[in-house]
């Protein structure tokens, strides 16, 4: 089968701006010239009016448009050898709701069409090469949309919090990952980055939360406890990696995390924008449809 026809959009159809957004929300999340990582309020709702249990009804909704959307971006891949894909990119401080957002809004999409993957502290075997070895071998397929629970922003942001490498090699690696990202578009990826930012005041109170409930122990470790006394010298970290490495072809996202429930749906609309943006359809077919019906019916 051919590719995709062009993008055409059929009347009444699910493209387009979700219905409950009263503005573009990312017009207000992502990051421009300027940007002050201190000026975003972690409670804020940019775009929407509305409140915890409509946000709830609209996430359905816009799930719906997410999964049409994605499957025509699988099936392009699959049918006609489409290379597109998007790469979501999600940093965070500890709580602030990456996992909410892989459960709850990836959950909505055909599970054949996502690549997920986790990184960690790096292992020997991954330290003994560049720090974009490893995030390469875990690059999204064409047809797919990528997640990256973390990513090679844990080499610049870690590294600098915890002085882990030398200022001089900090500084090529923000080169590093802008040459990386600008070779990922050229070849086909969309590139959607998204910083979750969470109070101090919510994070200390998901940590209890955590503490409390035997059956959310396992997602406690006293390091995190470390991490949070650090949170300064973080936020001055992100704000350096805003000011290096936020570009047209891969652009920063802030989006306020201290309700769950607005991040995610933030996140599920920067997704649909980027699927929309590709002006998708269903691959055609390279055989007489026709003609195929007919030998079923008398097979």
């Amino acid at each position: 089968m051919k590719a995709h026809s062009g993008g055409r959009r059929e009347e009444g159809s699910d493209v387009g701006l979700e219905t409950y957004w009263a503005t573009d929300p990312s017009e207000v999340l992502r990051v421009r010239q300027g940007f002050r990582l201190e000026d975003v309020e972690p409670r804020g709702t940019p775009g929407f009016a509305g409140q915890r249990a409509d946000a709830e009804k609209s996430l359905k909704q816009g799930a719906a448009i997410l999964a049409n959307q994605q499957e025509m971006l699988f099936a392009g891949n699959q049918m006609g050898d489409d290379p597109r894909r998007i790469l979501l990119v999600l940093q965070a401080m500890d709580t602030a709701g990456k996992g909410g957002i892989v459960k709850h809004v990836m959950s909505a999409v055909d599970p054949q069409g996502v690549q997920y993957a986790a990184f960690k502290q790096p292992t020997d075997e991954e330290l003994e090469h560049d720090f974009l070895w490893r995030i390469r071998k875990k690059l999204p397929d064409g047809g797919m949309i990528g997640v990256f629970d973390r990513s090679h922003y844990e080499d610049v942001l870690i590294a600098k919090v915890r002085e882990l490498a030398p200022a001089k090699e900090i500084e090529q690696r923000y080169d590093a990952i802008n040459e990386f990202e600008s070779e990922l578009a050229a070849s086909g990826t969309t590139i959607i980055k998204v910083m979750l930012h969470i109070s101090m005041d919510e994070q200390k109170q998901r940590l209890l939360k955590r503490l409390k409930r035997r059956d959310k122990h396992w997602k406690f470790s006293p390091g995190d406890i470390d991490e949070r006394m650090l949170a300064p010298r973080y936020r001055e970290a992100y704000q350096m990696v805003f000011d290096r490495t936020t570009t047209p072809h891969a652009p920063w996202y802030v989006v306020p995390a201290d309700r769950k429930w607005y991040a995610r749906l933030a996140v599920q609309h920067l997704l649909i924008e980027a699927l929309e943006a590709m002006r998708l359809d269903w691959p055609v077919a390279d055989f007489d449809v026709e003609e195929q019906k007919q030998r079923l019916m008398v097979s």
